[in-house]
């Protein structure tokens, strides 16, 4: 009988469910949205009980579709969109509010007031002190739901990022656990010491009783409970959204960088076994952890990426589908003028300005759908370009990048990618990256995989686009995007 795993890969707009095989194959899946809230300018939350019964949904459709095929799955993985925050009542384990999406603004002036601690922050967590990361969400819940805070000192509340909240309700309250690349992006966590730091948690009033038990990304973070899904599954693979991608891509190695373009954009560099600091306001963060041992990562972090399509499609209504966008690019030129500066939720690395909005210049009478879904996805490769500049910044050349994602199964756009870095974009078999890490972290914990080596075995790559424009026309370009870019901060400051 053939085994599997089931990966559940919790991201910002979507639950997705996918078994995988011993080789790293996606044999069944399925994929529910859910509900996007935007209750004030700058903030967004999602419902925590639409995600678990979108999680509950698509993990019974895909082991039914096992189970029916006779393959025998032995293990769950978890991937999850990381800093999104969650607070719960320890024994109801109801939430006390819906869950504060990493994209959310609100708490910038909470930022704002802490900004005499942001260089010991970053001294620790090697994070930014900004409303991305999870702390002060943490503290704005506790501070705005009535009766949170009290209940949190005595002990009757708990955190978690989306794996924790999932592992809690899929363990029925046997596990508050984490694992540590989502710990390491809450700015409540140690990445030199690889632990909760008290001195973090009194400056962002954070109760140390709240915070889940961290554990390496394969380890055993508990078993299914009876009746939750078909099977009582262990709990064995966890790793957040960006890490589990560099997983799946097998990037084990120092120098290995992955770009996955889904809602966001975020470029991983795994720098080995010493944390490197960046002088170019790009995050040190965990990579991964296996058997005791760290790899961290440089990253950089675009706010949106998928979501510029997502708002050409569900906002302007410029386009019907997502692959529309390609054919609209490809039709226009490369002086066609117009670039959208795409900061619908702020400008994340290297500009850090929580509060910026998006802004599109350039348009005449004659500006079409065309210029909108162009210039939606050359933003993207725009900013890659700048994440690539900040690290080659920090002393560490790139020569390839490998990229995943949905947005990257348009060829136009990795084509342009490529010519804007001016490195090979490599683009996987497997497009499924973040869910496969997941898969691979859970396999390794269980044994199907000896050791990173033997999974390193399985990287396939698809499609390799190499640049080849012009360089005159890249520059023109790039200056279009720099002008672009520095309009929109100036507009910012006003």
């Amino acid at each position: 009988m053939t085994t599997g795993i089931l990966s559940i890969d919790q991201g910002t707009t979507s639950t997705r469910a996918i078994v995988f095989n011993k080789q790293g194959q996606p044999l069944f899946s399925a994929q529910q949205e859910f509900t996007q809230i935007y209750p004030n300018n700058g903030w967004v939350e999602h419902d925590p009980e639409e995600i678990w019964s979108s999680t509950l949904s698509v993990c019974h459709e895909v082991l039914d579709k096992a189970q029916s095929a006779g393959m025998k799955v032995i293990g769950i993985g978890i991937t999850n969109q990381r800093e999104t925050t969650l607070v719960w009542d320890k024994v109801t384990g109801k939430p006390l509010y819906n869950a504060i999406v990493w994209q959310d603004r609100r708490t910038a002036s909470i930022c704002a007031q802490m900004n005499e601690k942001s260089e010991e922050i970053t001294a620790k967590t090697g994070l930014l002190l900004d409303p991305y990361f999870s702390a002060t969400k943490i503290a704005w819940i506790l501070d705005n739901v009535e009766g949170a805070r009290a209940k949190a000192e005595k002990g009757e509340v708990a955190f978690g990022t989306i794996d924790t909240f999932l592992i809690w309700r899929l363990t029925k309250g046997q596990s508050h656990v984490t694992d540590t690349t989502n710990a390491s992006r809450t700015n409540v966590f140690n990445i030199y010491d690889m632990q909760w730091d008290d001195e973090l948690c009194t400056w962002f009033n954070v109760p140390r009783s709240v915070l889940p038990v961290v554990l390496d990304c394969a380890a055993d973070f508990g078993v299914t409970a009876a009746g939750v899904l078909p099977l009582e599954l262990p709990i064995a693979g966890v790793a957040g959204d960006q890490q589990a991608a560099l997983v799946g891509q097998c990037g084990f190695d120092k120098g290995a960088l992955k770009s996955t373009y889904g809602t966001g954009c975020f470029a991983l560099l795994n720098t080995g076994t010493k944390p490197l600091a960046s002088r170019s306001r790009l995050l040190t963060t965990v990579g991964f952890t296996l058997n005791g041992q760290t790899h961290y990562a440089l990253e950089g972090s675009i706010f949106t990426a998928g979501a510029n399509v997502q708002w050409l499609r569900d906002g302007i209504q410029v386009i019907d589908t997502a692959r529309a966008s390609q054919p609209l690019a490809e039709s226009l030129d490369y002086d066609h003028g117009v670039v959208l500066v795409p900061a619908f939720a702020g400008l994340g690395a290297p500009h850090w300005k929580p509060n910026a909005r998006a802004a599109i210049y350039g348009m005449t009478r004659d500006t079409s759908n065309a210029h909108f879904a162009r210039a939606a996805l050359e933003a993207v490769c725009y900013q890659t370009h700048d994440l690539l500049a900040a690290m080659q910044q920090d002393g560490v050349a790139v020569s390839s990048v490998l990229v995943d994602g949905g947005m990257v199964a348009n060829n136009w756009l990795c084509q342009f990618l490529a010519d804007m870095v001016q490195v090979d974009i490599q683009r996987p078999t497997n497009m499924e990256s973040t869910a496969l890490g997941a898969a691979f972290l859970a396999g390794l914990q269980l044994g199907i995989y000896a050791d990173v080596e033997e999974v390193a075995q399985l990287k396939a790559i698809e499609s390799v686009f190499t640049p080849t424009i012009d360089t005159d026309i890249r520059s023109a370009c790039l200056q279009r995007w720099q002008a672009a870019l520095k309009s929109t901060l100036m507009f910012h400051e006003c």
